[in-house]
């Protein structure tokens, strides 16, 4: 039986990550490890559909405990697009988010951006770059190399960020051509960046346990003492993580 043109099109994006991206989700799960060992937090931010891949790693079963989501309304689908598009373009919006939460150096920033050109998540970058923390880019390297960056800096995600995870999908993120339309359906950024997301937080536990130490990782709460197991982690980081 033939598959769907875009379950092709998504396995052929999970199996360029798996050939691609090893080496720098390793760099990042141990640079992810050595902070949180040290008491640190992991954070996390994504403005429009990226607020969902961003959203995967937080309080999420099976999931790292640690992880300190950065969000707004303003800046997700939540919001009508012809308001949160603008202001995802609008410089000086990131560094008014960052001021909100708990930053501490040499933490780690995961900025999620398929296209990596607007405004919001190049400032995210910068800005936590300027408070000691070490950025990871979870991006599309085709699709950001294609098009003009619309930061007043001139540079993309890419550029700025310490480490970069190509989410591997192509120009424009949708995959699928159908014969006799010039346009494609089927997007795989979302597919592609909780894909990456799990795959790194799979790589720091392997590191916990590793050294003999048992992972911060949320039970889900629809099991027997899941409730009780995830309270007593929570207790651990609450003042760290703005959304406890």
């Amino acid at each position: 039986m033939d598959r769907h043109p875009y379950t092709a099109a998504v396995l052929k994006v999970l199996d360029r990550i798996e050939e691609t991206q090893g080496e720098p989700l390793e760099q990042a799960a141990k640079t992810i490890f050595h902070s949180l060992k040290r008491d640190g937090i992991l954070h996390v931010f994504g403005s429009g559909h990226s607020n969902a891949v961003a959203q995967e790693a937080f309080h999420r079963a099976g999931g790292l405990v640690p992880v300190n989501l950065i969000q707004d309304a303003v800046l997700s689908p939540l919001t009508p697009p012809a308001v949160s598009g603008r202001m995802e373009r609008l410089p000086g919006v990131a560094s008014i988010l960052l001021d909100r939460h708990d930053l501490r150096p040499e933490e780690v920033l995961i900025v999620i951006s398929n296209s990596g050109i607007n405004a919001v998540p190049v400032e995210m970058a910068l800005e936590a770059k300027k408070r000691g923390l070490f950025v990871v880019a979870l991006t599309s390297v085709a699709h950001s190399s294609a098009v003009p960056a619309r930061h007043p800096s001139g540079k993309r995600l890419l550029e700025v960020a310490d480490l970069c995870l190509d989410n591997c999908g192509e120009e424009g993120d949708a995959a699928v051509a159908y014969p006799g339309w010039g346009s494609k359906v089927g997007p795989t950024s979302m597919v592609a960046g909780t894909f990456l997301v799990n795959r790194l937080i799979c790589s720091v536990v392997k590191r916990y346990l590793a050294e003999g130490l048992t992972p911060p990782v949320y039970m889900s709460a629809n099991l027997p003492g899941g409730d009780e197991h995830n309270r007593r982690l929570e207790e651990q980081y609450r003042g760290r993580i703005t959304l406890l």
